[in-house]
């Protein structure tokens, strides 16, 4: 984790990303923690630091990256209302007694309303128009982090934001993500700076 540094340094947020490019214009002054890739990472990694914190010390915990869109016409940067976890046998386990959380809201940031984005949520990489078509009749984009960082912030009691930045079309396009993802690293870097200055 790099810890926030220089003037204005912040310790009330969290700000976390899957990859180092993901978060190369993460400004000083807010606290990184890189997680690597996929839910399970990500969880671990976020649940790690915050256990860290007594509970009334934990930070709003900012979770920053790319998403592929699922819907013709969303591109650009996009703070998502609600996520979703689509990959997980839902269905299957409430037959079979054990239910579970499939979809969390997600908080607003500086009391601004929720968005109507949802974000959908799974360890597969998604570059397949099958894939693609299901999961649009549910949600606008896909990632492979952001519900694992919301279900452990708050499990340990910490407010939650995404925000997402468009970086292909989860399509056969998907595989020029190395190439897209450094625009999507400065307008998260842009965005952050401006809703989260320095104190």
């Amino acid at each position: 984790m790099r810890p926030a540094s220089g003037a204005g340094a912040r310790d009330d947020v969290l700000v976390v990303a899957a990859l180092a490019v993901e978060a190369v214009h993460v400004p000083a002054h807010l606290p990184l923690l890189l997680t690597g890739p996929g839910k399970t990472a990500a969880a671990t990694a976020v649940a790690a630091v915050l256990a860290a914190r007594p509970p009334a010390d934990r930070p709003l915990v900012v979770g920053v990256g790319t998403a592929g869109a699922l819907r013709e016409g969303v591109t650009g940067l996009h703070v998502p209302g609600a996520v979703v976890h689509h990959d997980i046998s839902a269905d299957a386990l409430a037959r079979l007694g054990a239910p579970t959380t499939t979809e969390l809201a997600l908080d607003a940031l500086l009391g601004a309303a929720p968005g109507d984005v949802v974000l959908a949520t799974g360890d597969v990489f998604v570059a397949d128009e099958d894939v693609r078509e299901r999961l649009a009749r549910r949600a606008h984009l896909v990632d492979m982090e952001g519900f694992a960082v919301a279900w452990a912030a708050r499990s340990l009691g910490a407010r939650v934001v995404l925000a997402k930045h468009v970086s292909d079309a989860a399509d056969e396009g998907a595989w020029s993500w190395p190439d897209a993802v450094a625009a999507s690293a400065r307008a998260l870097g842009e965005w952050l700076a401006g809703v989260l200055p320095p104190r």
